[in-house]
């Protein structure tokens, strides 16, 4: 009688799944790799393209012509107003100091100054000639960012408000964060 020399056992067999996971890793690093390889003058054409094969028809132009996000809402730091008689748009007695403390606030370029023109909503306190609170708020601002000066109009936010018992253009000091940089 022969005797057959002994097999050796198996070794434990790998889970499927394991090896299907690094396949999809090496897949992805792959992927990766190809699209940062492709020139930034064609990769607008392979993103296209592997739209186009997942089924989408928005290209990067189409994505190109959307409004960008709404930004984060600005921080508050500081306030000053101006007054107002009422339907008038020219301040009342302007603090000597209000010009320069706003001028300084715009040298950084990270703050914007937020102008909330505002009627008292009595009947006396509307414009003269449109018979509009509205109006005269609006005024109220712009005569306020007149003040300012027209250096800093990309960085002024005007806006209206009606706040019962007073006749203000309410300047408050925003912190907006480092200004976006475009590709």
């Amino acid at each position: 009688m022969t005797t057959d020399p002994p097999f050796p056992e198996a070794a434990p067999a790998r889970p499927i799944w394991l090896v299907t996971l690094a396949d999809l890793a090496l897949l992805l690093v792959g992927f990766l790799v190809l699209v940062q390889a492709t020139g930034a003058e064609r990769r607008p054409a392979l993103l296209n393209g592997l739209r186009a094969q997942f089924g989408s028809s928005q290209s990067i132009a189409d994505q190109a012509l959307r409004l960008p996000p709404e930004p984060t809402p600005a921080m508050p730091v500081a306030a000053a107003s101006l007054r107002f008689a009422p339907g008038s748009a020219i301040p009342t007695d302007p603090d000597p100091l209000f010009v320069p403390w706003a001028q300084e606030a715009l040298a950084d370029p990270r703050v914007r100054l937020s102008v909330v023109g505002a009627t008292d909503g009595s009947a006396a306190d509307v414009d003269p000639a449109s018979r509009s609170a509205v109006v005269l708020a609006a005024d109220r601002a712009r005569a306020t960012a007149a003040l300012i000066g027209p250096a800093a109009a990309d960085r002024l936010i005007l806006s209206t408000a009606a706040k019962p018992g007073q006749r203000v253009a309410m300047v408050t000091l925003v912190f907006a964060g480092e200004p976006s940089r475009r590709p």
